[in-house]
């Protein structure tokens, strides 16, 4: 029978790792959100993406903070992940706003995979933190991303 301490230590490995990872999502985000926002022509596009950016980066502080209490220090890097993302980003731009777009809305459809995945392992806290916090400012990201990609998809 395993015993309450060990149980509370994969908790929160569990649940620190998840941070971590979502962390590392959010930083790789706000690099890409900044990447974009160099290139992107349409003012309008640029205060909606400016806006997105500002919800990432909001996560970014608020993961840093909840990692750091639980004695854990945070990454700094979004890892290769991000190199990867970055680069499709940078292809993407150069073909213009339309494609530029589809790449961010695709990145948002892998943020929100990430924060409806499996959190079973976490402590009850994490998990609601995640729950209440994170998930529906990534669900408020998605949709105006997704929202941008109609609009660029519509024929002028």
């Amino acid at each position: 029978m395993e015993s309450e301490a060990s149980y509370e230590s994969e908790g929160h490995e569990a649940s620190t790792g998840k941070l971590q990872e979502l962390l590392r999502a959010e930083l790789s985000a706000v690099e890409t959100y900044e990447l974009a926002l160099e290139n992107v022509a349409h003012v309008g596009l640029h205060h909606a993406l400016q806006e997105i950016l500002a919800s990432h980066a909001h996560r970014v502080e608020r993961l840093r903070s909840r990692i750091g209490r639980l004695g854990t220090e945070p990454v700094v890097s979004s890892g290769v992940w991000g190199t990867i993302t970055k680069a499709l980003q940078e292809g993407a731009d150069l073909l213009g706003d339309r494609a530029a777009i589809a790449v961010l809305e695709q990145g948002e459809d892998r943020d929100l995979a990430r924060y409806n995945g499996d959190f079973a392992t976490c402590d009850a806290r994490t998990w609601k933190f995640i729950e209440s916090e994170l998930l529906p400012a990534q669900q408020h990201t998605h949709e105006l991303c997704r929202a941008l990609k109609k609009y660029t998809d519509a024929p002028s």
